[in-house]
């Protein structure tokens, strides 16, 4: 960082007597070298420096107070919005002005005392220079009392009304990602898939998540012993490797994630900068404690409004809101973008991810409160937390070949049955599933034999609650195929064999398919218009049985 030298190196005699007029230094001489040495001096051993301190002005104080609180810096643009600007002056309308006499504004106090400077600095992590608001390095440690971070809290505690419906975490999400991850192998549709799921469906999340977790490869699809290690793992290790995939991934992009915005353009945000920032404020909460989630919210706004744009950069980023199209630009939208962020992850990514309970008003959907989860401190430091189920659950299997699984059976072996099998929706905490010829198809796509689920059958199940048939059916699959089937057919019958032999005389032959008798044959589907025009050209009417209609 830049020290006062640099602050004032640059400075007319006519600024640095304004300085030395605000400290009290007495100056000799007018050569300007001489007396920017004696203002620095003065400045730095100035004997009644917390005399100085004490009379500025409170937002002055407030000002260079978050100032040395962020490191002794920060953006320009964020400064000046919080405490006003800084006029330029040439020296002739300076010493007519005298804003050092009559500031309009905190930021103007400060920089004619030379309290702060103004430069474009490299930050770590960014492409270019960003001009900042600083503390010179060499005042900053004559102002160290001011660095002592502040103690007030950051929002409020939620009020009765807030945290009158708590919502406790669950670990309802390791089950879902289990399900999406086999409906992903086996090519269920997404609109089938949430008839099997604990919670609504959110595929956006789920595959940032997965992919950050190194369980999903570029193409969407399971990257196969990640997965296996991921569904075998205990509960608690599993959530826990996915919060800690969260936590330190530079492409999971909240911001984009986010429903109701949409990002355009190929501007790039620091997801991960904005996710510290929140983790940091979170745990700084009183351990169980329910907090207002506007006031935690409305608390960034005012203390760290540009959490997530360390420029203070309002107007670069190409955001629009899904309903009507009207782009959201400027502080003035920091609502909808800054602030749903912060709601957004707490709701929409800690929750389901075990870091934070929820609470609402009564009779209302909407979120009001939050507190750090029992299981936060454990996740959050990347370690299993205690009170997770284990999965000792059963798996049941019927001559049918229906099988219902346990909600607490092992992932691993629930993903395995899932794969080899129809799924009939979830009732009850439990999956339902069905062994056909068509799953088992399926299966065979993917590689996976029938042998596969006998041998994890005989594993999982008592021999006395395997059903032999079944396993019959699975061994005779797999040598000889499917021995049979069902399809739907239009049956025609005719009174007489003679009918018959005219139609299949007649142009409407091509029509016709297997004949089961003298008087009965199948139409082929799709034809029956055609088969009767030709039994009306014939001579013969016909009617539809029971009166259906054709398909």
């Amino acid at each position: 960082m830049p020290l006062l030298m640099d602050v004032l190196s640059g400075r007319d005699l006519g600024f640095l007597k304004m300085v030395a007029q605000a400290w009290g230094i007495e100056l000799h001489g007018d050569d300007r070298a001489a007396v920017l040495n004696q203002v620095i001096e003065g400045i730095l051993q100035h004997e009644w420096r917390d005399e100085v301190l004490e009379t500025l002005p409170e937002r002055a104080r407030q000002a260079l107070q978050l100032l040395a609180q962020n490191g002794g810096r920060l953006s320009w643009a964020v400064f000046t919005r919080r405490f006003g600007e800084v006029r330029p002056f040439g020296p002739g309308k300076r010493e007519k002005e005298r804003p050092d006499l009559n500031p309009i504004s905190p930021a103007e106090v400060l920089w004619y005392r030379a309290m702060i400077g103004r430069a474009f600095l490299q930050q770590p992590g960014e492409r270019e220079p960003v001009e900042f608001a600083y503390i010179p390095d060499d005042l900053l440690d004559v102002l160290h009392p001011l660095t002592q971070p502040d103690e007030h809290p950051f929002g409020r505690p939620a009020s009765p009304g807030e945290v009158e419906q708590p919502v406790v975490v669950n670990d309802d999400l390791l089950d879902d990602l289990c399900t999406y991850l086999a409906g992903l192998r086996a090519g269920i549709a997404e609109e089938e898939l949430k008839k099997h799921l604990l919670r609504p469906m959110n595929t956006p999340f789920w595959q940032a998540l997965l992919r950050s977790a190194g369980l999903l490869d570029p193409q969407g699809q399971p990257v196969a012993e990640p997965v296996r290690a991921f569904l075998e793992a205990p509960r608690g290790e599993a959530l826990a490797l996915l919060v800690s995939a969260w936590k330190s991934s530079e492409s999971f992009n909240e911001l984009r994630l986010m429903p109701g915005l949409i990002c355009e353009g190929d501007w790039q945000n620091d997801a991960l900068r904005a996710r510290q920032k929140v983790l940091e404020r979170l745990q700084s909460l009183p351990v169980g404690s329910w907090w207002s989630l506007a006031a935690f919210v409305r608390a960034f706004r005012e203390e760290d409004p540009d959490f997530q744009r360390p420029a203070g950069d309002y107007d670069s980023w190409f955001i629009r809101r899904a309903s009507d199209g009207v782009y959201l630009r400027g502080i003035a939208s920091w609502d909808e973008v800054d602030g749903a962020l912060i709601r957004f992850m707490l709701v929409e990514i800690l929750y389901p991810l075990g870091v934070v309970d929820l609470a609402k008003h009564a009779h209302e959907d909407v979120v009001s409160a939050f507190r750090l989860s029992g299981w936060a401190e454990s996740l959050l430091q990347g370690s299993a937390p205690q009170g997770l189920p284990a999965e000792t659950g059963k798996l049941k299997v019927f001559s049918s070949g229906v099988m219902i699984a346990e909600r607490t059976l092992s992932r691993a072996v629930r993903y395995q049955v899932a794969r080899f099998c129809e799924w009939d929706e979830l009732t009850q905490g439990e999956y339902r599933y069905r062994v056909t010829a068509r799953s088992l198809e399926r299966a065979a796509a993917q590689g996976l034999r029938p042998r596969m689920l006998v041998a994890l059958l005989r594993k999982q199940v008592e021999k006395t609650a395997l059903p032999p048939s079944l396993i019959q059916g699975l061994e005779r699959w797999e040598s000889a195929g499917t021995q049979a089937s069902f399809q739907h057919a239009t049956l025609l019958r005719v009174a007489s064999p003679e009918v018959l032999t005219a139609l299949k005389r007649s142009r409407a032959a091509r029509f016709l398919g297997e004949e089961l008798s003298p008087t009965v044959v199948l139409v082929r589907r799709g034809a029956e218009d055609k088969v009767r025009e030709a039994l009306v050209e014939l001579g013969y009417f016909s009617a539809l049985a029971d009166d259906e209609q054709v398909p």
